[in-house]
Order: C-alpha cells, then sequence, then structure tokens
C-alpha cells in the first residue's frame, strides 16, 4: 500500500489506523468468528430483524458468556507487567485489523441487487431472511460484536467495573460501544471514518430513501443498520468503502472507550486514593456533596466521583450514612454541625476537598468559596 493509501486510512482525530497486512491467522480467525455469527444469523426470522431483536439475542448469545471468561485476570495472565495504555493500543489496532478483513469480506457479496433487496424488505416473509438481508446482517453482527467486546477489554483493563448482566452498566457499554450521542451520530461518525472525498457522496446517500426500511427498528438496531447500510447502498465504491468504514467506526468506537473508561478510571483512582487518605470519611462524604452542589450544576464526572467515594466508604469504612443518601436540598449548615462534632484536625478533609472541586477541571468561584469557608473553620478549630 502506497503512502498515500495509507494517509487516507487515517481518521480526523488523529488517531493512527493500524494498516498492517492481515496474516494468514488473523484471516483465519475472522473466518471462524463469521462462521459463527452465520450460525446465529441463521436462526433468526424476518421479525427478529425487521423489530431490532436480533440485537439482545446477539448480546445474550456473545456477550454474557464472553464476560464471563474476560476479567481483570485474563489480561494480567496475557500481557504480564504490560501497562493498561500499550494493551489498549494493540487491542484497537488488532480489532480494526479483525474489522478491515471482515469488511472485505463481506463486501465481495455486496452488489446493487443486495441493496435492492434491504430496500423493499417489507415484502419478505416473516419466517424467512432473504438471502441478500442474512449477507448484510453477518456483517452487521460481525462488527457489533466485535466493537461490544473491544469496549468491554477497555474497560476492564482500565479497571472499571461492569456487570454486563446489569440493565444500566449495559447500556452504557452499548452507549460507549457505538458512540451513541445524538440521532446525527451516524453520518458524523461516518464522515470521520472515511477519506474526505467520499464525504459528499456520503451525504446524499444518508439523505435518500435507502433507509426506509429501518423504520421499524428500535434506537441501537436502527442505529447500526444505517452506519451499515452505506457500504451496499453505494456499490461503486464497493470494498474499499467497507473496508475503510469498518477498521474506521472501529477505531473511532476504541479511542472513544479509552477516553471514556480512561477518565472513569481516573475518577475511581482519586475516589479510592481520598478515602484511603482521610481520617474522617463520614464529614468527607458531606464535604464532597457540599463541594459538589456548590454550582448548582452536577458533572458526569462529580456524580462518578461521589458514586465512588459512597462506595469506598462502605468498602473500607463500614460506612453506609443513610441520612446523606435521602438528603434532596442540602443545607450548609448541616456540613458546619457535622464539622463541629468531628474531632482533631480536618486537614485531610480541607485537601481533599480541593481535589474534588478540580475532578471536572477548574475550580469555580462557588467551589472557591465554600473551599474558602471551610478552611476558615478549620483554622477557627485549631484556633480554639
Amino acid at each position: 500500500m502506497s503512502n498515500s493509501s495509507r494517509a487516507e486510512l487515517n481518521s480526523d482525530d488523529g488517531s493512527e489506523i493500524d494498516a498492517k497486512t492481515p496474516t494468514a491467522e488473523d484471516i483465519a480467525d475472522v473466518e471462524r468468528e463469521r462462521d459463527s455469527i452465520r450460525e446465529f444469523v441463521a436462526g433468526l426470522n424476518f421479525v427478529d430483524i425487521k423489530n431490532g431483536n436480533w440485537f439482545p439475542r446477539l448480546l445474550a448469545t456473545s456477550l454474557t458468556s464472553y464476560a464471563e471468561k474476560v476479567d481483570a485476570k485474563y489480561f494480567q495472565d496475557k500481557y504480564q507487567g504490560v501497562p493498561p495504555d500499550a494493551i489498549v493500543d494493540q487491542r484497537i489496532k488488532m480489532a480494526a485489523r479483525y474489522a478491515a478483513i471482515e469488511g472485505g469480506l463481506s463486501a465481495s457479496a455486496y452488489t446493487a441487487t443486495v441493496a435492492a433487496t434491504i430496500g423493499t424488505v417489507g415484502g419478505s416473509s416473516p419466517a424467512t431472511v432473504p438471502m441478500g438481508i442474512a449477507t448484510v446482517m453477518v456483517d452487521i453482527a460481525y462488527l457489533s460484536q466485535l466493537q461490544l467486546k473491544l469496549a468491554y477489554d477497555i474497560a476492564v483493563l482500565y479497571g472499571v467495573p461492569l456487570d454486563v448482566d446489569d440493565p444500566e452498566d449495559l447500556w452504557k457499554l452499548i452507549r460507549v460501544a457505538f458512540t451513541v450521542k445524538s440521532g446525527e451520530f451516524v453520518r458524523e461518525g461516518v464522515n470521520k471514518a472515511v477519506p474526505a472525498l467520499m464525504r459528499p457522496l456520503i451525504k446524499r446517500f444518508y439523505s435518500g430513501a435507502v433507509l426506509n426500511a429501518a423504520r421499524g427498528l428500535p434506537v441501537v438496531g436502527k442505529f447500526l443498520l444505517q452506519r451499515n447500510l452505506i457500504k451496499i447502498g453505494i456499490p461503486v465504491v464497493g470494498i474499499p468503502l467497507a473496508v475503510v468504514l469498518n477498521r474506521g467506526t472501529t477505531v473511532v468506537a476504541g479511542k472513544h472507550a479509552q477516553s471514556v473508561f480512561r477518565n472513569e478510571a481516573r475518577v475511581l483512582e482519586v475516589a479510592k486514593r481520598l478515602m484511603d487518605r482521610s481520617r474522617h470519611p463520614q464529614l468527607l462524604l458531606w464535604v464532597a456533596w457540599l463541594v459538589i452542589n456548590a454550582d448548582g450544576r452536577i458533572s458526569d464526572d462529580e456524580a462518578l466521583l461521589i458514586r465512588h467515594l459512597i462506595r469506598f466508604a462502605r468498602e473500607r469504612h463500614e460506612i453506609a450514612d443513610e441520612r446523606l443518601t435521602s438528603v434532596v436540598d442540602l443545607d450548609p449548615d448541616d456540613v458546619w454541625l457535622l464539622l463541629s462534632e468531628t474531632d482533631g484536625e480536618i486537614s485531610d478533609v480541607l485537601d481533599a476537598s480541593v481535589v474534588i472541586a478540580e475532578i471536572d477541571g477548574g475550580i469555580n468561584s462557588k467551589e472557591r468559596k465554600v473551599i474558602d469557608e471551610l478552611s476558615g473553620r478549620s483554622s477557627g478549630r485549631q484556633a480554639t
């Protein structure tokens, strides 16, 4: 591949997409997984696809068993002594390579006839899946499974707890894996993953009627179908686009998962460190909540921090403050009263308040006011 061709495979965010030539072993791995996916698709009927039921079935078939096998110990044994960032980078590159291989294999079966089949699915028998749709579903299911597992791997590598049997955690994983942010992501995400010269063509494609078949799918199924139909809706670019799109969307998904879970790992580390060092864990919880509420807004990082602080207070200090968990409007006087009843100097809590205020960026004026008040009361305690 020429240098210019390699450059085309780079996304706008500057992340390098692994263009390593696939080995025979790589191709064999992809083929084995595709065979498994074909068996899964063969068990679907048209109603499963139209209603989006294929997606929860895919989760039940693959993700649950995968999560049982892949945990922190799995990666510790496989990559002994290697830092998480390095492993994540390799997992993203491997997933992108596999996605590209699969894209090339699937695209060889994509023709204008297949695209036409997708556009007329309304007339299909509920009990059968036309060959063209089955071909597309193998590609969609393979890529969906690959990106879900990649996001899960990254969460595990950064020590972020995820329970795929918990609806909240599962939905979080889905959002991260498919970078679900808004209804506009489908087109915008694809635009980031393909060469600039193809983008006007893609924009016109997504404004056309080829997506009518997706309207009956639920949110996730519709999203995944939309993202992949571009590969068969423009047969003239065929295999090159399928390869680039599979590889590109996988890199975008992997980098997004890395950003999200690495940040969560950072917040988790902060919570653990603050709670381990605190001599006044209960007071720390109340002060943390006071600082977080100072500006009337709770950021995602702040919500995550208080959640982990409460968790570590329970696990490390056996503190479960039911009064705090029932508070709706926090009264600062309640915090100052608790402070007055606390023995000893509270430099640990004062230092922690600064870290808490900085968890989502710089300290704003309202957070600074709370910290200054805490500092003044702390100094007053020492003077007496």
